[in-house]
């Protein structure tokens, strides 16, 4: 049986990490993080995870601000490693640093803010999504989200750069599965994780640190995977615990 192959970005650590571990413990899956640095050791270390029959591990250069790398990547895994399609593509890689009100919004935090959370997404759709349409089962392409960038039920807190890049996620990834029938494209909201961004995050805000735990979370996401369909999820933000969110 061919083996079921998975790109995630950002895959050193946090979200993108604790997917990674569980994809590879399962069997005859083939999983690929695109990683900013191949060579840093958090990268380096991904080879000692354990692995599920059949399984095997690819790293490859991907950094989320280099418009150029995601096709370069894409090239390597077909003619170094025979990758022939993909099945399921996790845009994972991002930055939150800053979380002004309107008002005080400095542009040069928004542009950093969107050159990996939105221009990074875009590219890393455009550079797979000829491997996507070779997979033999229906292809996932599921950019992990947040509900910052909702427009119904918006988070009453002051988020002006970060907020606005998952918006734009959001609605680019409502258009991607309209516009590719044959491509369930929905939006992973795996909560308030408690990762170094999301604590950090909580911390602005008064809080201790983020309300989910990163195994709850990830878990919660491969249960998620595991059942989803266009039919189900297609163009909707689909939550770590099952439940659907409203734009």
């Amino acid at each position: 049986m061919a083996p079921t192959v998975v790109l995630i970005t950002g895959a050193n650590r946090g979200i993108g990490r604790g997917l990674l571990q569980r994809f590879l413990a399962l069997p005859d899956h083939t999983v690929i993080a695109g990683n900013r640095n191949p060579a840093h050791p958090s990268s380096q270390s991904l080879a000692e995870l354990p692995r599920g029959p059949g399984s095997k591990l690819i790293v490859v250069k991907i950094d989320a601000t280099v418009e150029q790398d995601p096709f370069d990547a894409v090239k390597e895994l077909q003619e170094k490693h025979g990758i022939e399609y993909l099945d399921i593509v996790i845009p994972n890689a991002g930055v939150s640093f800053a979380w002004p009100k309107v008002a005080d919004v400095k542009l040069d935090d928004l542009r950093a803010h969107m050159a990996p959370n939105v221009f990074g997404f875009l590219t890393l759709y455009q550079a797979t999504r000829p491997l996507l349409q070779k997979s033999t089962r229906e292809p996932i392409f599921a950019p992990i989200g947040s509900t910052a960038g909702v427009l119904a039920r918006q988070p009453p807190i002051t988020n002006g750069t970060y907020g606005p890049t998952k918006a734009v996620v959001n609605w680019y990834t409502i258009r991607i599965n309209a516009e590719e029938p044959w491509l369930n494209a929905f939006v992973m909201d795996p909560g308030w994780v408690q990762t170094d961004l999301g604590n950090a995050g909580a911390q602005y805000f008064g809080l201790p640190q983020a309300y989910t735990t990163l195994d709850d979370s990830c878990d919660g996401m491969m249960r998620v995977f595991a059942e989803t369909s266009k039919e189900k999820h297609g163009g909707k933000m689909a939550q770590f615990d099952g439940n659907i969110w409203e734009w």
